[in-house]
């Protein structure tokens, strides 16, 4: 039962497509929610609701008024699927989403939409490496969007956007764009769009600004494989990244070359300070009143979040503080994860939101063994502000490690961020191997992005980092065929409980439905 939605309601006297829209809508951002609380089998009812509901809006068109409740509910759909780890189906809906958005020039609400698909994009463009050739090919399941006649300004920014950045941001045309088929990249179309609600284009300089650094993370690996390749003697370098659909091995992304043409205003740190800008405007202007005649501002917890990962990330270290870090830095860190502390949710917030916070933890780890190092042979700390330091900075790793290690479990192997070791608390008290750290990251069970590698193999020389790339490869492909294992997949059910049973049992049955409401999309979309 949901209100205004029951057969109860006046609104039971909106058309039956009209109604099957916004329950959709509705449904979508429930299942969401469930998945969340760790209600499986709640999410997976709701997201068949969602499945059904779309399902009848295929039968006729829902009204024009009710459009952007459909593409919203696609993209959530979506996003409920990759949580899943069905990256597949995740693509399908974004591009069905895709078709509704090319509809929507000048709704309220869609550049918020548009920003959000950004913003999911980038997790997708980190996990997959930048690299187009890994992705699924669903082009003849849903085919592509036809590339626009000619780029238009849009967006009340006229021909000068498109002068400087080669792309117009109205909506028609950032989704039908060819580049924007599977993830949005290039220039950020809601962030250039200066009429555009300035939370949207913050979020999208983050996304932009996401994009940038995993196009840079990918040269280095690039960089690290050669060196390796030269002095193991072999003749050539492996290359797997074909990040812009045929560029090869060291050839600039889109987002790389928007970067590159404007760098004074796309770069990632810019665009992080820009986003922080366009934040603040958000919330002065959203002052809602207050007692006592003052105002309060709604906090944007996770939106804050990932701002302050961002800059701390980007900001540079200072060689002479412990552990190579600023004290901005610091604070940076320890406000990201004690943010996720207080608000755990924000763990299953859209985008690189988790990937985030598993490396300030793992930023941290460096942190606290640079501080570990100064000790004394003793263990004694070398000051009472280096102790108090450590302390806090150590109660606020060891938390988090608590909440990720909790929130890893229940992912996909393939979504999974760094399984991070625990403290040696016995070389506190001056016990342990002398000069081991204080947090073995070499015990790091790394994410397989790039991008996040590179923060768990920062202090490694270049063909260390390489090897263990490689290896951490190797162990994320035997742990994905232990873990289809272990859900019945290829070898039957009769290690699974049986409530995990119904689970797996209710999730097949739905993915029929969800495969026929796909095969009547695909006929739609195709004619």
């Amino acid at each position: 039962h949901l209100p205004g939605l029951s057969s109860g309601n006046p609104n039971s006297s909106l058309p039956r497509f009209d109604q099957a829209a916004l329950q959709a809508a509705r449904f979508s951002e429930i299942a969401l929610g469930a998945l969340a609380n760790n209600q499986i089998a709640l999410a997976l009812e709701l997201s068949n609701a969602t499945v059904l509901c779309l399902r009848e809006c295929t039968d006729e068109p829902a009204d024009p008024a009710c459009l952007y409740d459909v593409a919203r509910a696609y993209f959530l759909h979506g996003m409920f699927r990759s949580y899943r780890g069905d990256m597949v189906r995740y693509f399908k809906y974004r591009r069905v989403c895709l078709t509704h958005l090319a509809r929507l020039d000048g709704v309220v609400g869609v550049e918020a939409l548009l920003a959000a698909v950004s913003f999911h994009d980038s997790w997708a463009y980190m996990i997959h490496n930048a690299s187009e050739a890994s992705l699924p090919d669903i082009d003849d399941a849903i085919p592509p969007l036809p590339a626009p006649q000619q780029q238009q300004g849009g967006g009340g920014t006229g021909t000068d956007v498109v002068a400087k950045y080669g792309t117009a941001t109205n909506p028609s045309y950032v989704a039908a764009n060819p580049l924007n088929q599977m993830w949005i990249q290039g220039p950020p179309p809601v962030f250039i769009n200066n009429e555009a609600p300035a939370l949207s284009r913050s979020l999208d300089a983050l996304a932009c600004a996401i994009r940038s650094c995993c196009d840079q993370a990918n040269a280095r690996f690039e960089g690290m494989a050669r060196e390796l390749m030269s002095q193991n003697g072999g003749g050539g370098v492996p290359c797997d990244n074909d990040n812009d659909g045929g560029g090869g091995c060291g050839a600039l992304s889109a987002t790389g070359s928007a970067v590159l043409a404007n760098e004074d205003e796309l770069c990632s740190r810019n665009m992080v300070l820009s986003a922080f800008t366009l934040l603040q405007q958000h919330e002065a202007a959203a002052i809602v009143p207050g007692g006592g005649g003052q105002g309060t501002v709604s906090k944007n917890h996770g939106h804050h979040l990932v701002v302050s990962a961002m800059d701390a990330f980007l900001e540079g270290g200072d060689e002479e503080e412990a552990g190579g870090f600023t004290d901005s830095q610091i604070q940076g860190l320890l406000s990201v994860c004690n943010t996720v502390v207080e608000h755990p949710l924000l763990l299953y917030q859209a985008g690189p939101t988790y990937h985030m916070i598993a490396n300030a933890a793992v930023l941290l780890c460096h942190l606290l063994n640079g501080m570990h190092a100064q000790r004394g042979a003793g263990g004694e700390p070398p000051g009472e502000m280096e102790a108090a330091l450590f302390d806090e900075v150590l109660d606020t790793y060891l938390s988090v490690r608590k909440l990720l290690s909790i929130h890893r479990r229940k992912l996909p192997v393939q979504l999974r961020c760094h399984g991070i070791p625990r403290p040696n608390l016995a070389a506190l008290g001056g016990g342990g191997e002398p000069g081991a750290p204080f947090i073995d990251l070499g015990e790091t069970l790394m994410c397989g992005s790039r991008g996040c590698q590179g923060f768990v193999l920062m202090a490694c020389s270049p063909c260390v980092a390489a090897e263990r790339a490689r290896a951490a490869a190797q162990k994320q492909e035997v742990a994905a065929q232990q873990e289809a294992l272990a859900n019945g997949i290829d070898a039957g059910l009769e290690d699974v409980s049986e409530f995990d049973k119904e689970l797996f049992d209710l999730g097949q049955e739905f993915d029929i439905d969800d495969d026929a409401l796909l095969s009547v999309l695909s006929q739609i979309v195709a004619t």
